[in-house]
């Protein structure tokens, strides 16, 4: 299967899909691109614009996973940065929505039978979702397929955990890096379990 990893950090996500596919990832800092290119030699790793890649390269994957950015529509920095701490109010990015609507109306084609799978992950929002979504863990996802269940695995500190808890949680190493954030970077990763378990959930009820 071919499959498109947008917005793809250091590939929490990806982290236990093994190397059975064929595997784009795209990322827009070069050294967060790096290190994951690092961690996954089998990859093509693109430096670019995920949101531009994803509108010209649509339909040349199997399967599409997309992590937008996230800081605008959460939670906590509506209502303890801006509401308690004086952070700059900034407008929800609305690319997060482009891609749902783009993605829904784009993943078939009739026609021919062809059907491309997609996700989209997000924060749960300081607002009701414009769009209804499946809540998995602590995030939020938008999908074409079937989504099952899923457990959070309670021993990952999420909001105090240091980087070397997150580093033995998702088993990375950033020792080596320099020039990122490597905590926020840690913080922001799907669960690698969780990841696995959405792929898990295409391969066994849509592609069954």
């Amino acid at each position: 299967m071919k499959i498109l990893n947008l917005y793809a950090g250091i590939g929490g996500n990806r982290k236990l899909w093994g190397d059975e596919h064929e595997i784009t990832a795209v990322e827009y800092d070069k050294n967060i691109a790096k290190i994951y290119q690092d961690y996954f030699p089998n990859d093509e790793v693109i430096v670019d614009d995920a949101h531009e890649y994803l509108r010209l390269n649509y339909d040349k994957y199997d399967l599409i996973w997309s992590s937008p950015p996230c800081p605008s529509h959460s939670r906590i920095r509506q209502n303890v940065g801006v509401l308690h701490l004086g952070y700059e109010a900034v407008f929800p990015d609305m690319k997060l929505y482009q891609e749902i609507l783009f993605l829904k109306h784009h993943s078939e084609i009739k026609k021919h039978n062809i059907k491309r799978y997609w996700v989209v992950e997000n924060v749960i929002p300081y607002y009701e979702p414009l769009i209804p979504a499946k809540k998995l863990g602590r995030h939020l996802f938008w999908s074409n397929f079937d989504l099952d269940d899923y457990v959070e695995d309670k021993k990952v500190i999420f909001k105090k955990g240091t980087i070397s808890q997150y580093e033995q949680a998702y088993e990375y190493d950033l020792s080596k890096y320099s020039s990122i954030d490597k905590r926020m970077l840690l913080r922001n990763c799907v669960q690698p379990k969780l990841g696995k378990h959405i792929l898990n959930s295409l391969m066994n009820n849509d592609l069954s």
